[in-house]
């Protein structure tokens, strides 16, 4: 029987960041990986300036500077005159080094992660590894059982487990963590069109006839989604595909020359939007932390980072415990009380963002209350630095900002 002191779940951003925090404070660390690697298509790209401070207080931001990427600072959406772009989030009138966000692959971000904890004689990452259950001994979660992609079953045993999996973790399924869900109106189809000269920069939002689109300036590419109202999937695809790409070439008409770019269905991925979060985080023996914690909506694009912000905090308050073999129900509900905060003003922040924006365009009504006041708002946005200058910060570096644990630094 295989033991750790910390099995983490998931190597996404979370789990990975978390991995290389304890196992620099000297914590023997396992994580499970159930992909072979990580090249996942339209995962959340954005690195944003509280993770590339991050990336700096670990020594980490020369290696990841040389990493392909392109630089976002501009948010820019339709709430002009006739639902003309303006901007509402200009992250220049931050303090710099890191006044941008960084459009890098997902996959890229993992590996220099992941490359850096190899490092440490006390991590330890296994791909092809999936949780299938949990150990539990007297009421406490003492490990996991795992299946490998050969078939190969196993028990890991782990003074502490900690679920980065995702908003389908394993961990989801305890009843007594209660799981509570929020009304989304939409859902995300992701696909990618040619980005030429003369184009906008940044992220830029574009509105049509019950239609919503974001665009994120890739370098040579737009990511692209597409907003449809919840659920209309399966009918919006039996329609053909022409009909989308004529609905998309009308909501941002400077990109109807090339919407043919896309051919097939098969390169629109779609993506089921949830806002949720748990109840409570933990259980003797086990933490959420992330999207297994609290799935966010793609609105401000701060998922992934707030997760990373979990896992830093999770990092400093668990490091010492789990070093000295004193961690107990206490360490973990402190990982709870300091981030469940920051995780229910951004979902509330991204609650009023669907009911006053999203819906009524998807509805085919004015947003923000009516025209005229949308067009108060855009011009208050466009005439005041301070108005800016708020969104930028929040989109930079969410509700509250953690430090890493000293002995993690670099």
């Amino acid at each position: 029987m295989e033991r750790t002191t910390c099995c983490i779940l998931g190597g996404g951003p979370a789990g990975m960041v978390l991995a290389l925090l304890l196992a620099r404070t000297g914590v023997e660390v396992t994580v499970l990986e159930k992909h072979g690697d990580f090249l996942r298509d339209f995962r959340g790209d954005t690195v944003h300036p509280s993770t590339l401070a991050l990336l700096d207080e670990l020594g980490l931001a020369e290696r990841f500077a040389r990493l392909p990427q392109r630089r976002v600072r501009t948010v820019q959406l339709p709430i002009g005159a006739g639902r003309s772009t303006v901007t509402v989030a200009d992250l220049t009138v931050l303090r710099g080094p890191y006044n941008y966000v960084a459009m890098v692959p997902q996959w890229d971000l993992l590996d220099l992660l992941a490359d850096e904890a190899r490092r440490e004689p006390s991590f330890r990452l296994r791909m092809n590894t999936e949780a299938t259950d949990f150990l539990i001994e007297s009421g406490r979660v003492t490990g996991v059982r795992y299946r490998t992609s050969e078939g190969r079953t196993g028990v890991l045993r782990a003074v502490l487990t900690v679920a980065c999996d995702g908003r389908g973790s394993l961990a989801r399924a305890r009843p007594e963590l209660g799981l509570h869900s929020f009304t989304c109106p939409m859902d995300a189809w992701w696909f990618r069109l040619p980005r030429k000269e003369g184009d906008p920069q940044g992220l830029v939002g574009a509105a049509g006839d019950r239609f919503l689109t974001a665009m994120i300036d890739r370098g040579d590419y737009w990511q692209c989604a597409g907003l449809i109202p919840k659920g209309t999937n399966d009918r919006r695809r039996a329609a053909g595909l022409g009909p989308f790409l004529a609905e998309f070439a009308a909501a941002a008409p400077w990109m109807a020359d090339r919407v043919h770019a896309v051919r097939s269905w098969d390169e629109i991925k779609l993506l089921d939007v949830r806002l949720d979060r748990l109840r409570r985080w933990h259980r003797p023996g086990l933490l959420c932390i992330g999207d297994a914690a609290h799935a966010m909506s793609p609105v401000f694009g701060i998922g992934i980072n707030l997760a990373v912000q979990d896992a830093v905090a999770a990092a400093r308050c668990l490091a010492e415990p789990l070093r000295q073999g004193t961690v107990g129900p206490r360490d973990v509900r402190r990982v709870q009380r300091r981030r469940r905060p920051a995780a229910i003003a951004t979902q509330a922040l991204q609650r009023v963002a669907h009911a006053r924006f999203i819906a009524p365009v998807l509805q085919g009504r004015a947003p923000l209350g009516g025209a005229d006041r949308a067009r108060r708002v855009a011009r208050l946005v466009a005439e005041s630095r301070w108005m800016r200058r708020v969104p930028a910060y929040f989109v930079a570096y969410g509700a509250l900002r953690e430090r890493p644990p000293a002995a993690a630094v670099r």
